[in-house]
């Protein structure tokens, strides 16, 4: 397949081994599932929910789209549709998104349910809110599967104002059903994650910590959030760890890295990036890193975010190493087909 890199000042041809960033001009909050072949891709697109299928996510730029659902109007859930991720749980797929009425203060996470084999295919059903007994602001939710037990990590307000977004951890019930009561297990801990100020005077400012994604490697469990505000180019990636055998509902169990592990590099082009996801290459021997960032600073959190991946590795002491984010334009291998 032939990629155009639309981006560059003149037109180039990437051979088919080889594709550059960004996968698309736009699209914050970028999330792959891999499953039976194909990558099932979406990001924010802010009034629907958006389905990318490809065989390999270099070639996103030319993959197969569609819009599954599109919210009712005049819901809780009608508006600022935010970083919906999909997942096959249990025989069924899962799109888990934020959404609110257009008042921020109302975000709250939801979740449809397609019994299809294709996600692609079939009918997306809106089960409902998913919310623990304080029911409180949240924000993108990711789940997971640990020795049998489902769990959901988000983001999420203590109380009812804004101010300090936390990572929460609660288990499931079920896809759509949180069993018991959250645990608070990050906060806004040092200082690379305080940036947020804000020409609001009845908000001058916020800590963030957002975007939490589970990553499992050997006998460790990661989370890497995002860190900062996202209006600021200071919008990093940081990292909890603690062991497979440990309580993941005690928050003495995270160990948070005193630096972000992947932030901007103003000498590649590169600035806020962060709201990551993972995959692994289509003959599984490969890990990569999947996100949005924006090419020049002070973007902010608008559309000029766009989706990159880039191939990591693994430290010595079983810890990922994301290096730096790579340049737009700068030819990369595709992930390892089978």
């Amino acid at each position: 397949m032939i990629l155009w890199n639309c981006s560059s000042s003149l037109s180039q041809v990437e051979s088919p081994a080889f594709f550059t960033n960004p996968l698309l001009p736009s699209g914050a909050d970028p999330y792959s599932f891999y499953k039976d072949g194909y990558y099932y891709y979406t990001h924010t697109a802010q009034n629907r929910l958006m389905l990318w299928k490809t065989k390999n996510l270099a070639n996103l730029k030319t993959a197969e789209s569609k819009t599954i659902w599109t919210p009712p109007q005049g819901t809780m859930y009608s508006k600022e549709l935010w970083a919906p991720e999909i997942h096959f749980i249990q025989g069924k797929w899962y799109m888990y998104f934020a959404a609110d009425d257009g008042d921020n203060n109302h975000h709250r996470m939801y979740v449809l349910e397609n019994a299809s084999a294709d996600p692609m295919k079939g009918e997306w059903i809106f089960k409902g809110k998913v919310a623990d007994p304080a029911d409180k602001w949240a924000i993108d939710g990711d789940v997971f599967e640990h020795r049998g037990q489902l769990y959901m990590i988000w983001s999420g307000w203590e109380g009812d104002k804004n101010g300090q977004q936390n990572i929460y951890i609660a288990k499931m019930k079920n896809p759509w059903t949180i069993e018991g009561n959250r645990a608070k297990i990050s906060g806004s801990d040092f200082d690379w994650e305080k940036h947020g100020d804000l020409n609001d005077p009845n908000l001058p400012h916020v800590n963030v910590n957002e975007g939490p994604q589970i990553l499992k490697h050997g006998d460790k469990l990661f989370i890497i959030y995002s860190a900062s505000g996202c209006w600021t180019d200071f919008y990093a990636l940081g990292m909890l760890t603690t062991d497979v055998n440990s309580d993941l509902l005690n928050p003495n169990s995270w160990k948070k890295s005193a630096e972000p592990v992947f932030k901007q590099s103003p000498e590649n082009g590169v600035f806020a990036p962060g709201h990551n996801s993972f995959f692994k290459s289509p003959d599984g021997k490969e890990d990569w890193i999947l996100y949005h960032a924006n090419s020049k600073p002070r973007q902010g959190c608008g559309g000029f975010r766009s989706p990159r991946a880039q191939k990591f590795t693994w430290n010595a002491n079983g810890t990922p190493n994301f290096g730096l984010p790579v340049k737009e334009n700068q030819s990369l291998k595709i992930p390892t087909e089978k």
